[in-house]
Order: C-alpha cells, then structure tokens, then sequence
C-alpha cells in the first residue's frame, strides 16, 4: 500500500513538474518588409512587450522580409495553421471581403490625418469585424504612410505614364487605378519588385517613402514623384480559431501590447516618411518630382471615376463616411 501511495506520488510529482514546463504558446509573425520599416519595428516590439509581460507563457516570432510567407500566401497559412498573426497590407484582403478595397481607392484620403480619423472612428473600427466570416480577425490597423510614384521616367502628367508597365499589389481597384491613366498594371510580389526594376522588366511602382528606401528602390529609379495619390496601410490579422482558443486574461495581455505596439510602429511610420524621403534626396539617386496644383487635379480628374466603379461593392456609405474624415 506503501508502494502504491508513494508511485501515485511521484506520479503527480511528475505530472505536475511536466504542467509547469509546458512550452510556451507560440506566436509566429510573419510579414514581408525589412525589419527597420515601420512594420518591422512595430512586430519587433510587440515581441519583445510580449516576452516582458507574458513570459514562459507566449513566445512571439518574427519573420520579416518574406522569410516565412508572402503576403499572397499568409492568410491561407493563417486558416491552416501554420502562422498565428500577420500584418498584410490592405489590398491583400480582396479574396476575402470586398469593403476593404476602399483603402485603395486613388486620391481618397488627402494626408495621414484624414486615414487615422477614419480607421480610429466607428466606421474603420467596424471594417475590423469584416473578415470575421472568413475565420479571420482584424486587431489593428498599421500606417506604412501616403503612395509615391517611382519611374525610369519623370512623371508629372498622366499622359507620362501612358504604355509603361507599374508593379501592383493584387487589387483590382489598383488595376483599375492604372489602367484609367492608360498605364500597364502588373501583379507582382513585393519580394521581386527590385529585381524587376533593375532589369528594367517594368517601369515604375508606387510606394511609400518607408519601403522605397529600406528597399533600395530609388537606387534603380531615377524619378520619384512626390503624387500622394493612395494609402498604403497594413491590418494586423490573426485566425478566429487562434485567437478563441486562447485564455481570457492572455488573449487581453496580447491585445493590449499589440495596441501598444501598433501606436509606436505608427508614431514611427510617420517620422520615416519625413526622414525617409529626405534620406533619398540627399543620396542624389533619384530625383523627387513635386507637381503643381494644376497637374495634381489632371490625375483627380483621370483616376476618380475609379471610385464609382467600385462603389457597388466596397459600398458607397464606407466612400462617403471616408471621404468625410478629409474635412
């Protein structure tokens, strides 16, 4: 009886010593910029609050530039498994819902300010819940900042990008973008976009300053004109069942570091766009093009049509609701 009561001891001696060891929850970020863009640095924080706040309890793993997943292929992942959050830009939800494909519209928002006032209000925050459906959940926006067009030409009109061949995301907005202005829109990987500059495979791309600079871009494009025609911004996603499957008081330590996070990698986001595209200014490697108030209005004019032809699927309340967030 002795032997018995002492193997039943050491038996939940052991089942216990093996509950305190049990591995962490692991978290694997993925994401494909550098890790010194906004983004990059935002994933990067929220890494280490993670460790700081939830230790031998979650494990967050970053895996920047593409290393993991592209962003055509995470959110699949994500459904299967095999990552547990990401942070594609917004373009890369059209698989999935239709709203979100108003981010894309051109010249909708004028500055940063007017996208913050309308993702941080009832209507953005509601477009959070749009992939729920899906099984996935919107946590956050993140800014990467305003679109720029880079070119082996100088760009000042649209009749100067007439025939050439741009580097898209996968979005039919921005298909439709280009194609309003006569230009070539092409599908590409964000992973490929300096090669394909560099072999001149294409012409030109739109960016935001952050990720024309950590990617080298303006060392193989000798114009970047200064157009602010669209928003380049990202939402962190993780999968319903992830997020579900996790404990009350992690799953709320977890949003609150990624809140916490998201505001740091925005408050840096903008400070890069600054730095950024005067760090290209200054390397002589490209020339920035500012247009003229006259010239800004022909591409108003060229690419606004682009929004009454998506109205009917993005909904023409969300247009007007961020339209509104400009005043």
């Amino acid at each position: 009886m002795r032997l018995f009561s002492a193997a039943v001891t050491a038996m939940a001696l052991t089942l216990g010593a093996t509950s305190a060891m049990a591995a962490p929850i692991e978290i694997k970020f993925s994401h494909v910029v550098a890790e010194n863009t906004p983004k990059g640095q935002m994933a990067t924080k929220f890494a280490k609050l993670v460790a700081e706040r939830l230790p031998g309890k979650v494990e967050v793993k970053v895996f920047p530039s593409s290393q993991l997943f592209g962003d055509n292929k995470v959110l699949e992942a994500m459904l299967l498994g095999d990552v547990q959050m990401a942070a594609p830009a917004l373009s890369k939800f059209q698989k999935y819902t239709d709203s979100l494909q108003l981010f894309d519209l051109p010249f909708l928002f004028k500055d940063m300010a007017a996208v913050e006032r309308f993702q941080s209000g009832p209507v953005g925050q509601e477009m959070l819940t749009s992939l729920e459906s899906k099984g996935l959940v919107g946590l956050g926006y993140l800014h990467n900042g305003m679109k720029q067009l880079s070119a082996s030409n100088p760009i000042k009109v649209p009749a100067d990008v007439s025939g050439k061949k741009f580097r898209i995301m996968t979005s039919d907005v921005l298909q439709a973008q280009f194609e309003a202005v006569d230009a070539v829109p092409l599908k590409k990987p964000f992973s490929e976009v300096f090669t394909l500059l560099q072999t001149k495979a294409i012409d030109g791309q739109e960016n935001t300053w952050s990720n024309i600079y950590s990617k080298k871009f303006y060392e193989v494009q000798p114009y970047i004109t200064e157009s602010n025609h669209g928003v380049l911004d990202y939402m962190v996603v993780t999968s319903a069942e992830f997020w579900n499957s996790l404990d009350d008081d992690v799953r709320a330590e977890l949003k609150k570091a990624l809140d916490e996070s998201i505001a740091y990698g925005n408050k840096i986001a903008a400070q890069k766009a600054e730095d950024d595209k005067q760090a290209i200014i200054d390397s002589k490697r490209s020339e920035v093009i500012e247009m003229t108030p006259a010239e800004r209005a022909q591409w108003v004019t060229a690419m606004k049509p682009v929004w009454k032809q998506f109205a009917g699927a993005i909904g023409q309340d969300l247009i007007d609701a961020a339209e509104a967030s400009n005043q």
